[in-house]
């Protein structure tokens, strides 16, 4: 059942990055970047995850989650560098109505993906899968932020896409954070 949802997830989440990389070509949007990286580090996860439910290990578990946590840092790392290079050298991004739609596409996307690992988290007992599923929804929410810079570029306000992604990268740190408090209490 883990595989099966890890699995799952990562096919959703792929389809919705598919999409929102066409985007973000079209848009250059510094937010939708920071999303993006946060969005293929989280694919990234799945890898280590689903050895752990193929080696049906605890240990192994134990271990994949600390590589989410890990990979979770990594992006917010590089979006908050991506984002401040944006502030020093501005330039508003384009398609706006398209970035809009990319930020609907990241939401639903990751709330698809929520669903799945949470489910399955709580019927395996599974804190690394939990933490991933928890992960999913606020990446969720963080992708609204794209919609957000969509709407307020379109107002006059360039400088908010890069400023959004500071925001996400924010979040992501927390989101981090939260992980590791999931994993760690978990440890046996």
């Amino acid at each position: 059942m883990g595989v099966k949802a890890v699995s799952l997830s990562l096919a959703v989440l792929g389809l919705a990055a598919g999409v929102r990389v066409v985007i973000f070509v079209l848009s250059n949007s510094v937010a939708l970047l920071a999303d993006l990286i946060h969005n293929f580090g989280d694919a990234l996860t799945a890898v280590p995850l689903g050895a752990a439910f193929l080696l049906r290990s605890p240990r192994a578990e134990r271990y994949a989650g600390l590589g989410v946590v890990l990979a979770i840092f990594v992006s917010a790392c590089v979006a908050g560098a991506l984002a401040v290079e944006k502030i020093v050298s501005p330039h508003a991004p384009e398609h706006l109505l398209a970035l809009g739609i990319a930020g609907v596409v990241g939401f639903a996307g990751n709330e698809v993906a929520a669903q799945v690992r949470l489910g399955a988290g709580r019927r395996l007992d599974s804190p690394a899968l939990v933490a991933d599923g928890y992960h999913a929804r606020t990446d969720g929410i963080v992708s609204l932020g794209v919609l957000l810079s969509a709407v307020l570029v379109a107002l006059g306000l360039p400088l908010v896409d890069p400023i959004i992604a500071i925001v996400i990268t924010g979040v992501i740190l927390q989101i981090t954070v939260q992980s590791w408090r999931t994993v760690r209490g978990h440890s046996r």
